[in-house]
């Protein structure tokens, strides 16, 4: 194996569970989401030259995804479904008047971390053009309906960091569990429209088997949030389409709960 070929292979599996939670949480969908991913590597593999010159490598294959399977097109409702009444139906009507490009934009710069300039470079697309994307989608964020939300957090201070940022967007928390039992049960008991958990709680307990308790009772589009998500991508097994990285900002969390919930209502 050349050294060049070898770089390549290295920048990609540190690349690799980034651009998976990305994809995923544009489509919100795991098969979707990793389908586009693997034809990235495949391609990017077989011609390594689509690399040369690189001034940023995660930059560089983050926009060489876009370039592959662009454009991923607007997430459209299925049937003919008009009642607006729920709050996840409202939040769809809502979130679905984002454009594509501004989906992407927010979720490029507060989800994955990348610079606004940045950006621009991994969609083809000026930096005024971003930014202008960018300060839109915020806009429309603040415009979204009240949703019922459960945060299943053992860390006090970061649980009430959670819901003042849960209400800070307008919406509602129903509850704070820091054990499984407590959230199966508050679960049942207000029926959430939205789930924020952490993986790892105290002692034995676990936020996913919490989480899988609940989804035997209801569907609920669910939000995970760890410290490590590179070891929670591994491609082995179901893994969750919307995955946040310990510390977030309050965009990040916002934008992924409209994100969540723009799916769940399609």
């Amino acid at each position: 194996m050349s050294n060049t070929t070898k770089g390549l292979s290295e920048q990609l599996l540190a690349t690799l569970p980034f651009l998976r939670r990305y994809a995923r949480a544009l489509t919100g969908s795991q098969n979707q989401g990793d389908q586009w991913v693997r034809l990235c590597v495949e391609v990017l593999l077989q011609q390594p030259e689509l690399m040369q010159d690189s001034a940023s490598s995660k930059v560089d294959i983050f926009a060489l995804f876009h370039r592959l399977q662009r454009p991923f097109g607007a997430l459209v409702r299925t049937g003919d479904d008009t009642d607006t009444g729920t709050a996840p139906q409202r939040l769809q009507v809502q979130i679905g008047e984002i454009p594509d490009r501004q989906r992407k934009v927010l979720l490029l710069t507060v989800l994955e971390g990348f610079a606004v300039e940045e950006s621009a470079h991994i969609l083809g697309i000026t930096d005024d053009e971003a930014e202008q994307a960018l300060r839109a989608a915020r806009d429309e964020l603040r415009r979204v309906a009240s949703v019922k939300v459960l945060v299943i957090e053992d860390e006090a201070v970061i649980a009430l960091d959670v819901a003042k940022i849960v209400r800070d967007a307008g919406h509602q928390v129903v509850g704070i569990a820091a054990t499984e039992s407590t959230a199966v049960a508050l679960a049942e008991k207000h029926a959430p429209d939205l789930v924020i958990a952490d993986i790892q709680l105290k002692g034995h307990d676990n936020g996913m088997a919490a989480v899988r308790q609940i989804l035997k009772s209801m569907s609920v589009p669910i939000i995970f949030v760890t410290g490590f998500p590179e070891r929670l991508l591994t491609g082995e097994g179901i893994e969750p389409a919307f995955v946040l990285t310990k510390p977030f900002d309050p965009d990040l969390l916002k934008t992924a709960m409209a994100q969540a919930l723009n799916i769940a209502a399609i």
